[in-house]
């Protein structure tokens, strides 16, 4: 696809918003509105004794409180992975020792660019939060069971969380 033009239509910290107008080589013209993030850092911090961290807050797009992994986006200089060793400090107080990548996905590919990079997170150390003037945080720990009935029974209902879930699900099957 080459981009034919791009129109900027909003812009602010978090993202901006264009028209943008392709072709392809064989002369398909598409056109769409594009949501530009820089990507977001998730993590799935999981304690010595396999349970996860969770954080609630409520989410203003969704006109509810959730359940969720701790998240956060990615800032100019950063790498995913740094941003996500800052995201879990701000959001929960704690620090990890040792990180790996789960999995990157595109929540929404149709108007957005966001791609969401999930992380496992061990060798927990607990310390104090510093979250945004805007988050009221709360955290609890999950056990897996508990995340995996509170996704078939609708209670919780994050994409991110469900992704990082079977992630670590499906690297744990081939150990």
């Amino acid at each position: 696809m080459k981009i034919l033009s791009s129109k900027e239509f909003y812009s602010n910290d978090f993202f901006r918003v264009t028209e943008d107008l392709a072709v392809d080589p064989g002369g398909f013209k598409i056109k769409r509105a594009i949501v530009h993030h820089r990507g977001s850092a998730v993590m799935m911090a999981v304690d010595d004794r396999r349970r996860v961290l969770m954080v609630r807050q409520f989410r203003l797009p969704a006109r509810q409180s959730m359940w969720e992994l701790p998240a956060g986006k990615v800032d100019e200089g950063e790498t995913p992975l740094s941003a996500a060793k800052r995201e879990l400090r701000e959001e929960t107080g704690y620090t990890a020792r040792r990180w790996q990548k789960l999995v990157s996905y595109y929540a929404s590919p149709g108007f957005l660019s966001e791609k969401m990079n999930i992380f496992l997170a061990t060798g927990l150390r607990a310390g104090p939060s510093d979250p945004m003037d805007d988050e009221r945080i709360e955290c609890r720990w999950f056990t897996r069971r508990e995340l995996e009935e509170g996704i078939l029974k609708g209670k919780i209902i994050d994409g991110k969380t469900m992704a990082g879930l079977l992630a670590w699900k499906l690297r744990r099957a081939d150990k």
